[in-house]
């Protein structure tokens, strides 16, 4: 039984829980409203610093011990709630553009944010990434290049306990060996490779945010396959992590308060204080030095648009009116079916060989590619035993028929940043506290079609190498996204033509700083939850100064 008291102190009733406090602290060094990936960095960046820290989200605190049960539910057929608990009316959303963008299909609100369930592939951005426009005369340039964080991407990967063989031919300099070893190739990605040979096709480990082998925070991966949508073994990272170390160093970190507004000063120069609801509908201000806005790639424009002022009419940190535009993500191209012979797949659950070759554009007719030899194609022996109708020996081999021949590859397809994608409010329909849901408004470019046709076309040359009887094909006209939210508060040096500059700081509020793959200028073809930790590194940094 819970009850909540004026003061904002939910009260939990004969279930061992510790009442939680949701009032604001007297006014603090930095206050953080995430608790993601970026917005946990930051925090344990700035709380071993010796600041005083409060991080504010609007989910819920996830009980690791419910992990195991998350992964049950996952697995067991006919069960339709999500394995991250959702809320309908606080996720609202609306997709009015061109492409139908399903928002809720891949995003979680909690403490941990998305690392929760995703997949945990981490790698650099390439150098011609930053400066795209300059190499090829499509998209735009960083205001800052690939050695700018370089040393910062070396931090990244032993924050994130990253695994892998350093063996890419294609990638940017380094300075050292990652952290981890990396994992072996998967059984299947040892069938692949001759045939990858016969057609040219040069293949290299996977870097993963996972534990190859023990370390002081957890234990080594032990192959649940269940890595997307939850681990029930720790091994692979997620945002706790971090958010587990402000707190040990003091930070405050409240859940399920979600973020209505920021107000800042007269003058319009510094945020002054997040206006935050409580679960009982009561709403405070907090007060801080410094403001971090680390909500993603969606909430974060959202959050700034919903601020909106006298002196910022069209949302706050908005006088160049980009908040909101350039929306990018990636797109999936894929190809599979089935060989005559055992493949293994299900036995992993992420990818261990990837490729490269394909990923820097030799011109301007096509984007980046980066191609993906997939571990978990066609149903695992869980999924055929718990949906069968069978039992013994019957069942024993329906499950021999149904798995263990299916073979697949992937892609991530690069799009690029068009003003026309973006981020907006929906005034006709509301959340669960009145205000404004996000819109997506999305569509695909000529380019970026092009790109994923040339993806299925390679899938095709190694597949049909391979003898796979191809059953499938995922391309332009059936694609759909990674669900990596990028672009929508760009990073740059002319206050006209972004939101934020080369330290994260808003260009508007002296203040302010955002945090996370919302400033990317380009997206490439790479998962972005390294260089996402590499930024937040680096701004993390900035306020330390500014401190």
């Amino acid at each position: 039984m819970t009850s909540t008291e004026t003061d904002g102190t939910e009260r939990v009733d004969g279930s061992g829980v510790a009442d939680i406090d949701r009032t604001p602290s007297p006014r603090v060094d930095v206050c953080v409203v995430g608790a993601g990936p970026a917005g946990g960095l930051v925090a344990a960046e700035l709380s071993a610093a010796g600041h005083d820290v409060v991080v504010l989200d609007a989910g819920p605190r996830f009980d690791p011990e419910d992990r195991t049960e998350r992964m049950e539910r996952h697995l067991r057929p006919g069960v339709d709630a999500p394995v991250w608990d959702t809320d309908p009316e606080r996720d609202a959303y609306s997709s009015t553009g061109d492409r139908y963008y399903p928002l809720n299909a891949a995003r979680v609100k909690g403490i941990g944010g998305s690392t929760l369930h995703w997949q945990g592939m981490v790698m650099r951005m390439h150098e011609q990434d930053f400066e795209l426009a300059s190499a090829t005369g499509m998209g735009a340039d960083w205001p800052i290049e690939y050695d700018d964080l370089r040393p910062y991407y070396a931090d990244a990967e032993e924050e994130l306990s990253v695994s892998g063989a350093s063996d890419n031919p294609f990638a940017p300099p380094r300075e050292e060996p990652h952290p981890l070893p990396a994992f072996p190739p998967s059984y299947s990605d040892s069938l692949f490779a001759e045939a990858c040979e016969q057609v040219g096709l040069a293949t290299h480990s996977v870097p993963n945010a996972r534990n190859s082998e023990p370390t002081d925070e957890a234990s080594a991966c032990v192959g649940y396959g269940t890595c997307r949508p939850v681990c029930p073994s720790g091994a692979k990272y997620d945002a706790t992590r971090h958010i587990d170390v402000a707190e040990a160093n003091d930070a405050r970190v409240l859940d399920r308060v979600p973020v209505q507004r920021l107000e800042h000063d007269d003058r319009g120069e510094r945020v002054t204080a997040a206006v935050y609801a409580t679960p009982d509908g009561e709403e405070y201000r907090q007060e801080a030095r410094e403001f971090v806005v680390a909500a993603g790639g969606v909430e974060t424009p959202r959050l700034l648009l919903l601020s909106r002022s006298e002196s910022f009419p069209d949302g706050l940190a908005n006088s160049s009116g980009l908040v909101g535009r350039y929306f990018m993500d990636h797109l999936f191209a894929g190809m599979g079916g089935t060989l005559d012979e055992p493949t293994r797949q299900k036995h992993v659950g992420f990818n261990t060989t990837e490729s490269h070759q394909f990923y820097d554009r030799p011109d301007g007719s096509r984007t980046a590619i980066k191609l993906e030899f997939l571990n978990y194609a066609g149903p695992s022996p869980a999924d055929i035993a718990l949906g069968a109708d069978s039992f013994g020996d019957d069942l024993l081999e329906e499950i021999r028929e149904g798995y263990g021949q299916h073979v697949a590859m992937g892609a991530l397809v690069e799009q690029l940043p068009r003003r026309e994608n973006r981020i907006r409010l929906d005034p006709s329909r509301t959340d669960d506290h009145g205000n404004p849901v996000p819109d997506v408004v999305w569509s695909l470019d000529a380019t970026t079609r092009r790109t994923i046709e040339r993806a299925n076309e390679i899938q095709r040359e190694v597949l049909k190498e391979l003898g796979v009887d191809i059953g499938w094909t995922v391309g332009p006209d059936n694609t759909g996204p990674a669900y990596h939210h990028m672009g929508t508060t760009r990073m740059g040096t002319d206050p006209a033509e972004s939101v934020v500059d080369p330290q994260l700081r808003t260009h508007d509020l002296a203040n302010l700083t955002l945090a996370g793959s919302s400033v990317f200028v380009t997206g490439g073809a790479m998962n972005p939850t390294l260089t996402i930790a590499a930024l937040s590194l680096k701004a993390a940094d900035h306020i330390d100064e500014r401190l």
